[in-house]
């Protein structure tokens, strides 16, 4: 059974950085990309970055340009998410996933993903 367990959230002001860890288990981690993705209250969940399997393919979305990094430990069966630069728009809980086949690339679409950890919360303060 596919688990991811998202670590790192919490309160930050405006400006600062955090990272967010997610841990995989329950198959081969290097084999599958990886995605973040967060919500907002009142918002629907949107994309911020995904990473292919190997790392060579990385994409973000517009918002988190420039500011969040995506990474991967294959070894650690982690995948991590660098943000910095942080601003109130950032506030969500932020969720990583992994699709269930293994394909190349970074996948942006939410119905590209299969399995998803339980969340974890993003506090910017102003």
């Amino acid at each position: 059974q596919v688990q991811l367990v998202e670590s790192g959230g919490g309160l930050v002001q405006a400006g600062g950085s955090l990272r967010l860890s997610c841990a995989a288990s329950g198959r081969t981690f290097s084999d599958y990309a990886m995605g973040w993705f967060r919500q907002a209250p009142g918002k629907e969940r949107e994309f911020v970055a995904a990473i292919s399997w190997s790392g060579g393919v990385r994409n973000y979305a517009d918002s988190v340009k420039g500011r969040f990094t995506i990474s991967r430990d294959n070894a650690k069966n982690t995948v991590y998410l660098q943000m910095s630069s942080l601003n109130s728009e950032d506030t969500a809980v932020y969720y990583c996933a992994s699709p269930r086949g293994s394909f190349s690339g970074a996948y942006t679409e939410s119905n590209q993903y299969d399995f998803w950890g339980q969340g974890t919360q993003v506090t910017v303060s102003s």
